[in-house]
């Protein structure tokens, strides 16, 4: 791919902490944060305002390509774009969820976002996160991370999390929910969750977000410098 940019991928199981990580090191760069999440979640608003049920595979192909999400930053924020319109206040709903989760394993709308996300990182310096960044989006990455933690510490991060907001859970039953997502991942026919061959390993297992974000920034000063990572 001819590009005129830096380009970070972030890849890894559900519960590393690569959004997170993501983010922060977006901020210490200058870079753009690319939330592929919220680009899936605003196909699925564009979906819903052309009255397209989440069952009819053949609408949803035919429609996906009429939109065009971008992502930019407005006064130290990030806009999610749909056709040149900010739909941040939109695409959080549990609707445009459920739209997401219906329509993202459609090959013609992954297929879609990932054109998208490829034109957004050829002109921006980004970080991009998901399960397929390294491997698809952003094969010619400059650096790529495989961010991934045991599932038991996993486990205890999102049963923490829930446990602060006052949500009763359940850490085995949420270990077994991770455990069974990395399988679907690790599995699918479009895309799979795999570490790319030319990525560096780090597992945040028992590490800070300051000690993963400071490992990735080193790596990005190393491939600035020219040097293999």
């Amino acid at each position: 791919m001819n590009k005129m940019s830096f380009q970070i991928a972030i890849d890894g199981p559900a519960g590393a902490g690569k959004s997170t990580i993501a983010r922060k090191v977006a901020k210490q760069k200058g870079f753009i944060y690319v939330d592929t999440g919220a680009m899936y979640r605003a196909m699925a608003y564009y979906l819903l305002s052309k009255k397209v049920s989440p069952k009819d595979a053949q609408a949803i192909e035919e429609n996906c390509q009429n939109a065009d999400i971008t992502i930019c930053y407005e006064e130290g924020e990030q806009v999610v774009l749909l056709n040149g319109e900010n739909v941040n206040g939109v695409i959080r709903s549990e609707a445009v969820g459920n739209m997401a989760s219906a329509s993202s394993p459609n090959p013609k709308v992954r297929e879609r976002l990932t054109l998208l996300q490829k034109e957004l990182a050829k002109t921006n310096n980004v970080v991009m996160d998901g399960r397929d960044i390294g491997t698809c989006v952003l094969p010619d990455a400059d650096v790529k991370i495989y961010l991934t933690a045991s599932s038991k510490v996993r486990a205890k991060r999102r049963f923490d999390e829930l446990s602060a907001k006052g949500i009763s859970c359940d850490i085995e039953q949420i270990e077994a929910d991770i455990i069974k997502r990395d399988e679907q991942d690790m599995t699918r026919k479009v895309a799979p969750l795999k570490q790319a061959e030319d990525a560096v390993l780090l597992d945040s297992s028992h590490m800070t977000v300051d000690e993963v974000a400071g490992a990735i920034l080193d790596l990005c000063e190393k491939r600035e410098k020219g040097k293999e990572l």
